[in-house]
Order: C-alpha cells, then structure tokens, then sequence
C-alpha cells in the first residue's frame, strides 16, 4: 500500500493560510489505528464510522486504503465540501461523466467511484450514521456537550461490540473528556501520546437513557424592548454557547428594537437563531432566514424556532456563509461573526462573512454587526460594505450598522 498523500490535502473552500493545515497527527493515528482494527475484525469499511473529519483525512486515507461504504459525519458544510473536493481531486471519487470534479455529497447519498463503487455515505448525526457500526473513529471536538451527544449516540445506536477510537492534540485534551466517555462507555483507557496527539479507546456501550440528552433548552425573558420578549432557545452538543444566550449576541438584542422593519432578514452564522427567532417574534411579517455553516447550529436553530412556534416563518439553513442564497436578496444582515477557526484565533472566518453579506445585501440594505471591540472592524466593514457607523458599545463589545453602498 502506498502512503497516502496528506500534504496533497486543502481546506478550500474554508480560509486557507499558512498556518491552517488540512490535517494534523491525530488524523494520521486514527488512520493506523482505525486500519490495524479493521484487519483485527475483518472490517471492510460498510460497519466503520467516522465523524468529526475536519477537511477528509480520515475517509480519504481508508478509502486510499481499500475501505469502501464507510459513513461519515461532518459537522460544517466546508469541511463536507472540502472531502469532496480532495476525494476528486484525489480520483478517490467521480461524477458519472468521470471529469474528477465531484459536488458536495449530501447526507444519505453515497460518494462512489464507477470502478470500485460506493466508497463513502454522507450522514448527519442520526441513527442511520451508527446502527450496526463497529468501529468508530472519533477527531475530539472542543466542547464537552458535543462529545456528550456523539458518545450517547454511538451506545445508543452503534453494535454491541463497538469500538470508538477518539484523538485529539494533547495539549487540548482534559481528563473531564475521559469522564464524559465513561458516562456512555464501561472500559476507557488512554493510549500513550504520540506526535503531541493521543487516542483514547472505548468499548463496552453502556444502557441510555430512553430520551436522548440533546437538545437542551432554556427559556430567556428579553426586557430590552417595548414589551418583554420571551424567547426558547434549544441546543444540541455541537452549538456555541448551548441554550445560553451568548454575551456579543445578547449585546446585540439589546438594540435588535433599533433594527428597520424589513422584507428579507438573514442571520448570518446563526448558531442556536437567537436574533432570527427574536427578531421573527417582533416582526411577524417579515420573511426572516436563518443559516450557519454548522450542522450542530442548524439543528439547534430549527429546533428553537419550533420551540417558539415559529417554524413556519424562519427558514434554516446548512451552507457555507449563505453561497446558496441569490444576490442582494436581503435587506437586513445580522451578524455575529467568530473569530476562531477550530482551535486557532484567525479573524478570516468574520472576513468570510463580512464579504458575504456585500454579496446578499440589496442596495441600501443594513448589515448590523457585533464584535469584540478590540477587533476594530469599523474600517474593513466600511470597506466591503459601505458607510459604517457605532451604534452601541459596551466595555467589550461594539454594535456596527453598515449601509450596503
């Protein structure tokens, strides 16, 4: 077997820079481990199970290795695009006229190569992900309650005799993630660090509880308006911030009441849709859409919007900084952009984003932004955007609002 050829890998469409890389060591260790076990279990790939793939390492080296029918979870529609891109790229997989160009794979619908057929199945986080798996390759996320809800649904749905391999960088690694497998796990033991990574191994699923933990929600009372606001927001594992209202966006809701009436509002990296649902409960007549690029966050989103009985008036979506909606469709950007890629500080993601929302704005139409105030956006918004002024500053965080030249 050949070695597979990482260095060839990008994070395109995700910011590409010189120090963001397209895989990492704990991606090579659960490629040796994951393939040392599929051999000891005679394991082909149809009962193997990999989540948390940042941009394809993991699927493309196995399937490099001769695994086909593996399911695959991805939590942000880059990182879907991106295996996508690399597995083309790669000749790993095709479309039908063989052009080596290969759109993003939707969940359920299979990847395949015409000479060696199907070679990896999209899924989101869901049982069709898990039954009958038996191994289990696991890139540690950074929050605990989304490590709670992937290791709740592999004992939950996966084979009796599963085995989850998990890794991560060691320096961000806690013993709190061994106590959170061994809420789902009997026998969890950590491997010997290797390349500034380690692998922890689980096995023995343990009974769950009938309802899934996920997701939570918590009930806010927003007093910042003409009449109070009563909002619930739900969160799975995965969503920054869980049910909690995170304190830029709460800075923002603070003047949401400032925002113009408008046909189209878009929350822009809408997380748990807080702004969509509170601006869609003052604004019954507008057409409010929600999207984030995270799986996790649309999940949490369309969850708070039933929650608060306004499902029928939000429209949620998984994409990647809105690319799929029209231009100058919007007349109303909210916005509260990230300023970490994964575990780096990198403000590209709110660049990403600032550029966006250019693209989505109608003519004279209003982006409001919050940001940490250290940042100092002002100048690049007025830049990619138009006109921009301080609505509202607090002692960490200002409120912009851009007018789309």
């Amino acid at each position: 077997m050949s070695e597979f050829p990482y260095e060839r890998l990008r994070r395109f469409p995700d910011v590409e820079a010189s120090n963001l890389q397209a895989h990492d060591a704990t991606d090579l260790l659960l490629v040796d481990r994951g393939l040392d076990l599929a051999a000891d279990r005679g394991l082909t790939g149809a009962e193997i199970v990999v989540i948390g793939d940042g941009y394809g390492a993991i699927t493309l080296a196995l399937m490099d290795a001769g695994m086909a029918g593996l399911r695959v979870h991805q939590d942000l529609a880059t990182g879907r695009r991106a295996l996508a891109h690399n597995a083309a790229a790669l000749g790993l997989v095709r479309t039908p006229d063989g052009d080596g160009v290969s759109a993003e794979a939707e969940p359920g619908r299979a990847a395949s190569h015409p000479e060696s057929g199907t070679r990896f199945v999209p899924h989101e986080l869901d049982a069709e992900l898990l039954t009958g798996a038996r191994l289990v390759l696991l890139q540690l996320p950074k929050a605990l309650a989304e490590l709670e809800e992937i290791a709740d649904a592999v004992a939950r749905w996966a084979a009796d005799d599963v085995v989850l391999v998990a890794g991560g960088r060691v320096k961000h690694m806690t013993l709190a993630q061994n106590d959170v497998l061994t809420r789902s796990f009997a026998r969890v033991q950590a491997q010997r660090a290797e390349r500034k990574s380690r692998l922890i191994i689980a096995d023995g699923p343990r009974d769950v509880p009938e309802t899934p933990p996920f997701p939570v929600r918590e009930t806010h009372v927003l007093t910042a308006f003409a009449e109070p606001v009563e909002v619930t927001l739900a969160a799975h594992g995965g969503a920054f911030a869980g049910a909690r209202i995170d304190i830029g966006t709460r800075v923002l809701l603070d003047v949401l009441d400032r925002v113009p009436s408008a046909g189209v509002v878009l929350d822009l990296g809408c997380g748990t849709g807080a702004l969509a649902a509170v601006y869609a409960l003052t604004h019954p007549d507008a057409r409010v859409i929600a999207t984030d690029r995270s799986a996790a966050a649309v999940a949490s989103a369309r969850a708070t919007m039933a929650a608060d009985g306004i499902a029928d008036r939000v429209q949620v979506t998984h994409d990647d900084a809105g690319s799929e909606l029209p231009d100058a469709s919007a007349d109303v950007v909210l916005l509260n952009p990230p300023f970490h890629l994964g575990t780096s500080v990198h403000t590209a993601a709110a660049t990403r984003l600032f550029e966006a929302a250019a693209r989505l704005l109608a003519p004279g139409g209003e982006l409001w932004t919050v940001y940490n105030s250290a940042l100092a956006y002002k100048g690049e918004l007025t830049r990619l955007i138009g006109p921009t002024e301080q609505v509202h500053r607090t002692a960490k965080f200002t409120v912009t609002r851009s007018i789309r030249a």
